[in-house]
């Protein structure tokens, strides 16, 4: 189960960047524990773009991988569960090749990339973590010992470069800070910015009203953070909205206008069209809201975008925010 926003958020992340380079699972059911990878990788070959588009992240994505975000340093306890995942997944992996008599051989095995806002060094040593000396990895980058399969990466120690961008973004602080910058100073258009800027706005209206009044510094400086990402994209969802209502009542209306040769053809028209925007604007929030709640939309949830317009966007955000999808469907499923 996601605990937190900030983990359906790294999930989502971490989904919207693998995707261009081959299949991503996400929450994936680990034995009958209450466990979950957070996102599983396995790459296509060749990959369907050139790896180099997210940098440090694509030469990690080259393998089948398990990617464990953090949004704090995680604990002794949390790597080996980690690890314990990894061996979970291989053993399946094992087991499938047996029953349909195929192979799976070692290099096939995945590996783990634990992904930490910071690294102590009491915590790098007492795993035997080391960097890489080869010059193929930059700092930051920590790898347990051989047959572990699995690094340790330490956002905050990366170099700062259009390399690490897309992992900085999951950092803390002034790492992540910087990292946003960069990201908003990508070229509009770019359309990993436009994705990714949605999901830090989302990320935003998340914390904004589960926490509510209740809010702890360390997110509230996370929303002050996050505040200049989401009032673009407001505005921008917005515009859009606008633009393609105005356009669409003026074709409407010139139209209509044409055709009873008069002049209110045209004014009902543009009418229209900026209300058909402004809904529009409504409902691709909505569906922005469920898709980072529940994954995906299914044909459950599409059916409730409906009924859940009727709804101001004071009424709707944090309902759909805290409510459970049983509990949506049931207010407004057929």
């Amino acid at each position: 189960m996601t605990r937190t926003p900030h983990d359906q958020f790294a999930k989502q992340y971490l989904e919207e960047l693998l995707t261009v380079l081959g299949k991503v699972e996400t929450s994936r059911d680990v034995a009958s524990e209450v466990r979950e990878i957070d996102v599983y990788f396995i790459p296509v070959i060749p990959p369907p773009k050139d790896p180099k588009i997210l940098g440090l992240l694509g030469k990690m994505a080259a393998t089948a991988s398990i990617y464990e975000p953090f949004r704090n340093q995680p604990q002794r306890l949390e790597i080996l569960d980690c690890q314990a995942k990894l061996n979970f997944v291989i053993n399946q992996q094992k087991r499938k090749a047996r029953r349909e008599n195929t192979s799976y051989s070692e290099t096939e095995w995945p590996f783990l990339w634990i992904l930490c806002p910071s690294c102590s060094e009491k915590l790098i040593e007492g795993f035997g973590a080391k960097l890489d000396r080869s010059g193929k990895w930059p700092t930051g980058v920590y790898f347990l010992a051989e047959f572990l399969n699995t690094g340790l990466v330490a956002i905050n120690q990366l170099p700062i470069s259009q390399d690490t961008l897309w992992l900085r973004v999951l950092g803390k602080d002034q790492t992540q800070d910087q990292a946003i910058l960069e990201l908003k100073a990508l070229p509009k258009g770019n359309p990993l910015r436009e994705n990714l800027m949605e999901l830090l706005a989302s990320w935003h209206i998340t914390i904004q009203f589960r926490e509510n009044e209740n809010i702890d510094e360390e997110n509230r400086e996370l929303l002050m953070r996050l505040s200049p990402v989401y009032l673009e994209w407001r505005e921008q969802t917005l515009e859009e909205g606008r633009q393609e209502g105005h356009q669409e009542g003026r074709q409407e209306g010139r139209q209509e206008g044409l055709q009873e040769g008069r002049q209110e053809g045209l004014q009902e028209g543009l009418q229209e069209g900026l209300q058909e925007g402004e809904q529009r604007t409504k409902q691709q929030m909505i569906e922005n809201l469920l898709n980072f709640r529940f994954g995906s939309l299914d044909s459950e949830l599409l059916a409730i975008i409906e009924p859940v317009l009727q709804l101001s966007l004071e009424e709707f955000t944090p309902l759909l925010l805290t409510a459970s999808r049983e509990e949506l469907l049931e207010r407004f499923g057929k």
